[in-house]
């Protein structure tokens, strides 16, 4: 191929060229822009030279400069491969991968056999999952070095991925066949790893018999011991060779008595999932005696037992659990809660212990010893403040009183004071709970998992300040952006979360989208986290771990991590959308001094966002100065401390909530979130109320019957068919005729556009009147919806609903206060709403004053 003019380099530019790659590999990127800068000096034209300070400039955040460089250097030299692979890698950089792909092929068109671009491609294919794409890169590389494993065991994968089974199994074999003359070592990870994978691969494919005859041959001279059983027992379990199974499951708990899912496979093996109760417990009983230490054979019987039966075997597990003192019991035994009639024996035995004198067990005659009998004291009321606390078996007092308790016998026990703050949480005094677990958390300073919980507990008394504080204690706080920082470098989902949550019932809506930004982008760097997996676990040879992270990786979004930030997110949008004044801080309603949707008069709306303005700048004023100390007392990077980290420009998300397009910005959360957990009930109702606002009318048609679908008495249901009916006939000359119809046809039970829109409303108030509060409350929202001049009559409605269902949940009554504070309700409304609540809810904090 004839040289580019201008494209040549004297063999000392050519050194630093080299050394230009060396220190973007190495990460030390001043020096590779310095010794770039050099080449260019003498070489102005040299393509490759540019492509290389493009791709350095990417990696220090100049995003355009760096492709304005590499477009310029691609015109200097059209059919240097360098050029078009540093072209494809500042796609992927800006994750545009299909321009990615095209570069690279077009790389590959000029350097068939380079095998970095190669490797490029296929980890950009099967991190798209084109596993076609993937098996044609992957058969090139191998074809052009046959010799190396890696490549026979990354075609494999990637036919494995497809559902080529049989072509996966065959490459492994011919690969086997042949280094068969050198017999691998036991030491030789990678060889037993790959398999260990080839029989992974032909019991995926449904032949478990010759999985199980493969396994049989190679097992025994595998390393992973634990694993080839495993494989093993589980092959012969759903071969239906019982006998064997069950013995192979037996040598499992010989090795661990506590791993369930043995048990489960152990008790399949001998037919006794629907075998007689008092069987079944034989066969526990006998395991139980064989391994004394083990719990979970004296725990599961209490899942199939009943009557008498349960209350003897609970009865002595009790007992049993609660001499020794385990913490841990309640969390033991809850799952029981879901039959009424064991929850009621429960609470009969555990209350009998806490008034008479310690029993013996009726497996155990030993008498106690006064260690036992000094856990029975404490044990047993902290057991009956967890019971009244949970759900099903909730009694507030009773359950404060027994905390008391506990607190009376062991003043310094962190647990004591942790389930006490537990029960003011339930209470709805949020003050109180997070005040008593602060003070649960001094007791031990050193306990990370209480001081979580103490961060938790401020952060849902919205003291975030004072949580950021708390979590500090266990953060490095070296970083310039402090604890929250090292909360975001930790990828601290769950406090994240809590924490912009807490800013939306703030109403500081910037800070609130400013977290759900962040935990969005740390799921994208789990995304594109697996780029280091795909070379890293063919290296290790560890396959069959990196083909389950995969298909994890496959569902990262139906997380519930996931499921609860977008949600919140897409709640922050829809109430900057409906009051864009928000963008500027809490709007305070000028009648009662609360955060509110409602309509304020022109001139205290004026006021409130003048107010709002006044406290934003205080916020931005007080970032700068925090910004300002923390980089004058901050130590002067050394020169090789390349990997600064960026400093945020944006750390209150005041570009995020001056958005104009607040819907638009919401999908992005809403799209994954529809499509991973389509199942989740508050994720069609958020997608019902984005769709609605956006016009999407078939879309929301989609979500509504979903709704109906997954809870059929689903008050918001109502609501949201009459928003669809009214959008449709309100709306109907600006919507295709065509949509009009679909979705007609599609919601026409939903819908019962055959009834006028004043008796379907009634027709719902009549069905529904004594069923919740909930529907109480939707039937006034949409009476109001209709008609705003009825708004007393709606006020009066809910009013009357506190004290109707007197048993209504908390969470019930609190959205009755946010419809009457979204209405923008009298103080006096608003007040003789608390009052009624506080009837129910005494120490609810959002029903008090101040």
């Amino acid at each position: 191929m004839a040289q580019v003019p201008g494209q040549q380099l004297s063999n000392k530019d050519l050194a630093n060229f080299r050394q230009v790659v060396r220190h973007f590999e190495g990460k030390q990127y001043k020096k590779g822009l310095k010794v770039a800068e050099q080449v260019l000096k003498k070489n102005p034209n040299h393509a490759d030279t540019q492509a290389m300070k493009a791709l350095i400039l990417h990696s220090q955040g100049h995003s355009q400069d760096a492709f304005d460089l590499a477009k310029i250097a691609l015109k200097n030299n059209m059919k240097s491969h360098v050029c078009w692979h540093v072209y494809g890698l500042l796609w992927r950089g800006e994750k545009n991968f299909e321009e990615a792909i095209k570069a690279y092929k077009f790389a590959l068109r000029l350097e068939p056999e380079s095998q970095p671009i190669q490797r490029d491609l296929a980890h950009l294919q099967v991190q798209m999952r084109d596993y076609e794409g993937y098996i044609e890169s992957r058969r090139n590389m191998l074809q052009q070095k046959p010799g190396i494993r890696q490549n026979w065991t990354a075609l494999a994968i990637a036919h494995h991925l497809s559902g080529g089974y049989e072509d996966a199994e065959n490459v492994l074999t011919t690969f086997e066949d042949t280094v068969k003359n050198n017999k691998p070592a036991r030491t030789d990870i990678e060889h037993w790893e790959a398999v260990l994978y080839k029989n992974y691969i032909i019991a995926e494919s449904g032949n478990l018999e010759k999985a199980l005859d493969h396994l049989d041959a190679i097992g025994k001279r595998s390393p992973d011991v634990t694993g080839v059983m495993e494989m093993r027992a589980d092959y012969l379990l759903r071969l239906d060779r019982k006998k064997d199974a069950e013995a192979a499951y037996s040598a499992l708990l010989d090795r661990n008595p506590e791993n369930s899912t043995y048990f489960d496979g152990w008790i399949k093996a001998k037919d006794l999932q629907d075998a007689e109760p008092t069987e079944a417990k034989k066969a526990y009983d006998g395991v139980a005696a064989k391994y004394p230490r083990s719990d979970l054979p004296r725990r599961r019987p209490l899942d199939f037992l009943s009557g008498d039966a349960f209350r003897q075997a609970v009865n002595a597990y009790l007992i049993r659990m609660l001499r020794r003192g385990v913490p841990s019991t309640f969390a033991n035994i809850k799952q029981l809660y879901g039959d009424k009639s064991k929850l009621s024996t429960v609470e009969e035995l555990v209350e009998g212990y806490q008034s008479g004198t310690m029993p013996n067990t009726t497996d155990d005659s030993k008498p106690a010893t006064e260690k036992e009998q000094e856990n029975f004291k404490w044990s047993v009321p902290y057991f009956l403040a967890q019971h009244y606390n949970f759900i099903t078996s909730r009694n507030l007092p009773k359950a404060l009183e027994y905390a008391d308790r506990c607190i009376a016998i062991d003043s310094k026990s962190v647990d004591f004071h942790a389930v006490k703050a537990r029960t003011y949480k339930y209470m709805g005094n949020t003050y109180k709970a997070s005040e008593l677990m602060t003070q649960a958390q001094s007791l031990d300073l050193k306990d990370r998992a209480i001081n979580t919980k103490a961060a938790k507990y401020l952060l849902r008394n919205d003291q975030n300040e004072d949580a950021l504080a708390m979590a500090g204690k266990f953060t490095q706080n070296k970083t310039s952006g402090g604890p929250l920082a090292d909360l975001l470098d930790m990828q601290c989902i769950w406090y994240l979360t809590e924490d912009g949550q807490a800013y939306i019932r703030q109403r500081k809506l910037g800070l609130a989208l400013k977290r759900f930004h962040q935990i969005f982008n740390i799921f994208e760097v789990w995304q594109d986290d697996q780029f280091d997996f795909h070379n890293f676990s063919l290296r290790k040879g560890m396959i069959r771990a990196y083909v389950d992270m995969l298909r994890w990786e496959d569902h990262l979004r139906d997380h519930p991590f996931y499921s609860r930030m977008a949600i919140s997110a897409i709640k922050a949008y829809l109430l900057l959308a409906d009051n864009p004044d928000l963008a500027h801080g809490p709007i305070l309603n000028g009648v009662n001094g609360s955060t509110s949707n409602g309509k304020l008069s022109e001139v205290e709306r004026k006021k409130a966002l003048k107010k709002a303005r006044k406290e934003q700048d205080k916020l931005e004023k007080a970032e700068a100065d925090k910004k300002a100390l923390a980089k004058a007392s901050k130590p002067v990077p050394k020169a090789e401390q390349e990997d600064v980290k960026k400093e945020d420009a944006d750390p209150l998300g005041k570009t995020l909530v001056e958005t104009k397009t607040p819907l638009d910005d919401a999908m992005k959360f809403l799209g994954p979130l529809l499509e991973f957990c389509g199942d989740l009930l508050d994720a069609q109702k958020v997608g019902f109320e984005v769709y609605i606002r956006r016009r999407k009318y078939l879309l929301a048609a989609k979500c509504l019957l979903k709704v109906r679908e997954l809870a059929s008495e689903d008050a918001d249901a109502f609501v949201f068919a009459y928003q669809l009916r009214h959008a449709l006939e309100s709306n109907a000359e600006g919507i295709d005729g065509k949509v009009t119809s679909l979705v007609k046809e599609l919601a026409k039970d939903a819908l019962q556009l055959n009834v006028p829109a004043k008796e379907f409303i009634e027709k719902f108030r009549k069905e529904n009147e004594s069923t919740s509060i909930r529907h109480v409350q939707a039937y006034a929202k949409v009476k109001q919806f209709a008609d705003a001049s009825t708004q007393a009559d709606n006020e009066k409605l809910l009013l009357e609903s506190v004290s109707k269902f007197e048993d209504a949940r908390l969470e019930d009554l609190t959205a009755g206060l946010e419809i009457l504070q979204d209405w923008g309700s009298s103080s006096d409304v608003l007040e003789k709403y608390k009052t009624e609540a506080r009837k129910s809810w005494p120490g609810a904090a959002v029903f008090q004053d101040g």
